[in-house]
């Protein structure tokens, strides 16, 4: 554990250690009892400190009332914070929040905006969810080459909702359309 002395005996933990510690409070793990209270202590300190990890985590811990009480505007500040960082999970969560209306007036488009984001990121679920988007043109334009693209990434790093996904927009392509999404996918970077 990081810990530099201030003055007389009070102590400072470092920001990376103050997430670490919070981890270990969310999950009751390395020793430490589970208290969710205590994790939002400790996430909300590395949070503040610019954490995009932590800033996620307080937001999931806003989400599901763990700690706090539920609060989806507070979960959607953490997650927006975090995913200005380029925090994939953030990014996914945050697209949930608008296709869902949870904390936010519910935007699509915006929607799918994050999903992209965290998708190009290699985020599986982010992937399987843009995948849906573009396979039924929800914020976008349908593109079922794109569509099926997404999903076979998602379905390959063991996704089962990618692989249904998958299932039901193959049924509707041509060879050609399933030959080319193959391609992109096997061309596919992540950011």
């Amino acid at each position: 554990m990081n810990v530099t002395k201030q003055s007389g005996s009070e102590e400072q933990i470092d920001a990376e250690t103050q997430y670490n510690l919070g981890i270990c409070y969310y999950n009751g793990n390395l020793g430490v009892a589970k208290d969710d209270v205590e994790a939002v202590k400790c996430f909300r300190k590395a949070a503040e400190q610019n954490i995009a990890l932590a800033q996620y985590c307080l937001g999931v811990c806003y989400a599901k009332g763990r700690g706090v009480a539920t609060d989806a505007g507070e979960a959607v500040k953490w997650y927006r914070r975090a995913a200005a960082q380029n925090c994939a999970n953030a990014q996914s969560n945050l697209g949930v929040c608008y296709e869902k209306g949870r904390g936010v007036v519910p935007d699509y488009v915006e929607a799918a905006k994050w999903y992209r984001k965290a998708a190009e990121q290699d985020y599986a679920l982010a992937q399987y969810n843009l995948g849906r988007c573009l396979a039924i043109g929800q914020g976008m334009a349908q593109d079922k080459v794109e569509a099926y693209k997404w999903h076979l990434l998602a379905a390959a790093k063991g996704g089962w909702r990618a692989k249904i996904g998958r299932f039901l927009v193959k049924r509707t392509m041509t060879r050609a359309q399933i030959a080319e999404a193959q391609r992109r996918a096997s061309e596919f970077k992540p950011k």
